[in-house]
């Protein structure tokens, strides 16, 4: 295989893996509060020396480097129930994980366990500034809210605040599923810099026509691709002949 070769399979690569991280955004189009990733690639240049000729001797690769997130703000989805929320801005919720870790996630959805606890819509504790659970009254009557700055209230009374966290580098999240994230290096976020607006949810800001048209082109460029490597394919069988036919 030449030089040639490996340049056009080092890009079918990073078209696949582009079609990967497209099918996986718009699998998750409906995900509350989902961060649309984009593929990231590095240019690695080989220098060869030994090329007949100076043009020939450096050579550019694609490397994949990973994917980043696009932290747009999702639209908001009311839910009509007072106490799901969404974060307005930057920030994640924290969440008590069932290994006892802390994990971060923007779907807030959030519902009272049989024992008093605010939890997400799949059972996580939400937790406060302390890195504890919050238990809010189980009597019926009783009127739970969560105000902008993310105090919880039964009644006239704060029994305590939900912790947001921010991260400087969101790309260090790693995502365990169900909307949930895990990572270190975050910062809690004050009463003044959290943004809460109840009553509804983040929807994703994956937008699916502009992802259609991104998996559209990038099949687009496989195709040339795979048209560039049956022209290489060909010229190699042409110059075998010519060469057999002077021998």
């Amino acid at each position: 295989m030449d030089v040639s070769s490996f340049v056009l399979l080092s890009h079918e690569q990073a078209l696949r893996r582009q079609l990967d991280v497209a099918a996986n955004n718009m699998a998750n189009v409906s995900t509350t509060g989902y961060k649309r990733e984009q593929a990231l690639f590095h240019e690695y240049v080989e220098n060869a020396q030994d090329a007949p000729v100076q043009d020939a001797r450096k050579t550019s690769f694609v490397l994949d480097y990973g994917a980043v997130h696009d932290i747009a703000q999702g639209a908001f989805q009311a839910t009509g129930n007072p106490l799901d929320v969404m974060i307005e801005g930057p920030g994640y919720l924290n969440v008590q994980m069932a290994d006892g870790s802390v994990g971060y996630t923007r779907a807030g959805f959030v519902k009272v366990l049989e024992s008093g606890e605010l939890a997400t819509s799949g059972g996580q504790p939400l937790l406060d500034e302390n890195g504890r659970p919050i238990t809010v009254p189980t009597d019926p009557l009783a009127s739970v809210t969560i105000t902008p700055d993310g105090s919880v209230m039964a009644g006239e009374e704060t029994v305590g605040r939900l912790a947001v966290t921010s991260f400087a580098d969101e790309n260090m999240l790693e995502a365990r599923g169900d909307g949930m994230l895990t990572g270190t290096g975050g910062q809690l976020m004050t009463a003044a810099q959290t943004r809460l607006r109840s009553g509804g949810v983040e929807a994703s800001n994956v937008e699916p026509i502009s992802e259609t048209t991104h998996m559209v082109e990038i099949l687009r460029s496989y195709q040339t691709s795979q048209r560039l490597s049956s022209d290489l394919a060909d010229m190699r069988r042409r110059a075998i002949d010519r060469l057999s036919k002077l021998g």
